[in-house]
């Protein structure tokens, strides 16, 4: 039998804000507090593991293991077709300028988008998608783990203040707008992380 999440909060295992605010909201309609390894003083363990499901499994274990709560961990990043699925698992990598690699470390997305279109020039295929993997997390063991998707292209110059990492170059398809364009209700909607959050949403909060 799959777990259910009876707890009334749960931890995000992650520090950044834009994910706190979108995981927040789309959890808010099933009665879930939402805090955060960020608000919790939780360290952010080293993202070792080469798949976006194998790194979202390490840092929910991290968290609930950490805060004794149940723990959601989201990872995902853009995969650019024609570089070979690049930046993907290295997406917030390609955006540090630190050049530590260190999980925290300082990012400048603007340089990050700069550099994806700098490695498309010359190329036609401008196809791309964002994936997400979601890991559910108990301190006891127990997880669930889904992905999800959303297809697009990427755009040159970048469109739209709004979201965060790669969005304003990114238009979904069937969209003339990119993600950094659109009304972040309407994003909701359609994001990777909403087609992996609806899995989740089918597995533990329906009563069937």
């Amino acid at each position: 039998m799959k777990p259910r999440l009876t707890e009334e909060k749960l931890v995000l295992a992650s520090h950044n804000a834009g994910k706190l605010r979108e995981i927040a909201d789309l959890l808010q309609p099933y009665g879930v507090q939402v805090t955060s390894a960020g608000e919790l003083g939780l360290p952010e363990p080293e993202e070792t593991e080469t798949t976006f499901t194998g790194n979202a499994i390490l840092k929910a274990r991290a968290s609930a293991e950490a805060s004794g709560l149940p723990a959601l961990a989201d990872d995902s990043g853009l995969a650019v077709t024609a570089l070979d699925g690049q930046p993907g698992i290295y997406s917030a990598r390609w955006a540090e300028t630190d050049g530590s690699g260190a999980a925290g470390g300082k990012r400048d997305f603007a340089a990050a988008m700069k550099r994806v279109q700098r490695e498309l020039e010359g190329k036609a295929d401008r196809s791309a998608q964002f994936i997400c993997a979601l890991c559910l997390y108990w301190p006891n063991g127990d997880k669930l783990v889904y992905e999800g998707e959303v297809r697009g292209q990427m755009v040159w110059p970048p469109r739209g203040a709004r979201g965060f990492g790669y969005d304003p170059m990114f238009q979904p398809e069937g969209y003339e707008i990119t993600f950094g364009e659109m009304d972040p209700d309407a994003k909701h909607v359609i994001s990777h992380r909403a087609d992996a959050f609806k899995k989740l949403v089918a597995d533990v909060f329906s009563e069937d």
